[in-house]
């Protein structure tokens, strides 16, 4: 497939070479709604690429439901979104995809009630919900509450360790005093592919959210956190497969209170996608908004998340640094990255302040600075040769 070089992204889905980044990109289809956020993406089977979001009037209210793109294999544009959700009374938020054994594709996402008159956040009510699609994420069928405990809030897809077991990725929201900084991961384990789970809790967690697990070898887990002070990305281990964890320590890597996600490559190196920005003045156990949401960054470790030695800015926004970057940036948040089984490195972001997604796909040797073609219509799998 060869795509046309870049000439400014509209939301009609079609994907574009970007000569100067060297990239591939899109902004999805809006389906209409006037906000996205929070999206995650799957590669099926045949080779089609999914990718869904919440999208709707306003974070946290009743109108905001989860919407699914696809983008077919080898295709020229994501294809209009189809709904998956629209509970009338709940604020469906941060969904992520999952193959299942049943050859269905699992929707995962929240479902917290609609704001209330002097609640600011309702996540302490969310339920985790599951929907599912039999034709490839075109049509989907009724949810099933998963987790009815309120307050429990997800974001990572359920991993499945080289032993079989599932592992979803949990934190619990509270309605105290100490709010969002005071929510400490959980982990959901099943070993009977999701007919019955169990809880594991990270020790020492408060504050340290979105946890994203690898298996770094058999029974060998790592996950890595946002941190609600807006410090630094955390990381914690687990040698028994998950069923106990260890404190989590701040990586080299900042974090700004925003969304993280990370994925062990073919290669063996850990990526993780992040904004590279914090705040400067962090307090231990408040939570912090800085806001600084540009750039979107993607890091490379080759020793288990320790050191990442290697990180390309894959969206630079505006172009604005320093304090500029907080007003005369727009807000490029909530990546999820993904390698498919090409090689092919993939990302989605909310973009624009939430007026879309944007998607971009590139390899690992972009991240690590390899040159590429860039005049003329661009080929991936030819460039891949060169």
């Amino acid at each position: 497939m060869e795509y046309p070089v870049l000439p400014g992204l509209t939301p009609d889905g079609k994907v574009y070479f970007n000569q100067d980044m060297g990239t591939l990109e899109a902004f999805l289809p809006t389906g209409g709604y006037p906000t996205a956020h929070a999206p995650a993406m799957l590669e099926l089977p045949n080779g089609d690429l999914l990718c869904c979001w919440f999208a709707g009037t306003y974070e946290g209210s009743a109108d905001i439901r989860i919407i699914c793109s696809i983008l077919p294999k080898d295709g020229p544009a994501w294809l209009p979104p189809v709904d998956i959700s629209g509970d009338p009374e709940r604020s469906e938020q941060n969904p992520s995809l999952f193959y299942g054994p049943d050859n269905a594709v699992w929707a995962m996402y929240t479902a917290q009630l609609d704001r209330q008159a002097g609640k600011d956040n309702m996540q302490y009510t969310a339920v985790v919900r599951c929907q599912k699609s039999y034709d490839g994420g075109r049509t989907w069928g009724p949810y099933t509450t998963i987790f009815p405990e309120e307050g429990t809030f997800c974001r990572q897809p359920i991993q499945v360790l080289s032993n079989g077991r599932w592992i979803f990725a949990n934190w619990l929201c509270t309605d105290s005093v100490d709010g969002l900084s005071g929510d400490p991961t959980a982990f959901r384990i099943s070993d009977d592919q999701g007919k019955t789970w169990k809880m594991v809790m990270m020790p020492k967690s408060n504050g340290h959210v979105h946890a994203n697990v690898i298996e770094l070898e058999n029974g060998h887990l790592v996950a890595f956190m946002r941190n609600r002070e807006a410090y630094r990305i955390h990381r914690s281990e687990s040698f028994d497969w998950g069923e106990t964890w260890s404190v989590p320590v701040p990586t080299p890597l900042p974090n700004n209170n925003s969304s993280i996600s990370a994925v062990k490559l073919q290669s063996g190196r850990i990526a993780i996608a992040y904004n590279p920005t914090c705040t400067p003045d962090p307090v231990p156990g408040k939570a912090a908004w800085p806001g600084l949401r540009c750039p979107v960054a993607i890091a490379l470790s080759e020793d288990e998340g320790i050191t990442f030695p290697m990180i390309r800015y894959l969206e630079r926004g505006e172009g604005y640094e320093g304090e500029e970057n907080k007003t005369n940036n727009k807000q490029y948040e909530y990546p999820f990255l993904m390698q498919t089984r090409d090689g092919r490195l993939h990302l989605a972001y909310a973009a624009y302040t939430r007026k879309g997604v944007k998607y971009v796909s590139c390899t690992e040797e972009d991240v690590m600075g390899k040159k590429r073609e860039r005049v003329g219509l661009y080929n991936p799998t030819a460039a891949q040769t060169k």
